[in-house]
């Protein structure tokens, strides 16, 4: 089953973080998206570009209410034409399949 079609999981602070084989074939079905570091948290990072920043503001928006409906929440750098949306877990301080369904939903969010 793809990242897309799965749902979820509630996160606990104790839940573990992703492995790097896991990482590794994740990151497979979501190929743009950088794998980054910041303070020593792993994210997964990707820049969408738009004509302008109407364009930007609205799929700010569509990722917003996507982060709303799974109650996981990324953050969101909008611009003149462009956003940058970074996933990753608060509550691990890592990477966790979640972040992987967030952004194979976030790029459908950016096909449509």
């Amino acid at each position: 089953m793809s990242l897309v079609e799965q749902s979820c999981q509630a996160c606990r602070a104790d839940a573990p973080r992703a492995s790097e084989e896991q990482i590794a074939l994740w990151h497979e079905e979501v190929p743009l998206w950088k794998l980054v570091e910041e303070n020593g948290c792993s994210k997964l990072q990707r820049l969408f570009s738009f004509a302008d920043f109407a364009e930007a503001m609205s799929f700010s928006q569509r990722v917003a209410e996507l982060a709303e409906s799974l109650n996981h929440h990324p953050a969101l750098l909008t611009e003149w034409g462009q956003v940058t949306v970074t996933w990753w877990t608060h509550k691990i301080g890592g990477l966790h399949q979640n972040d992987f369904i967030c952004a194979a939903r976030t790029d459908l969010l950016a096909q449509d």
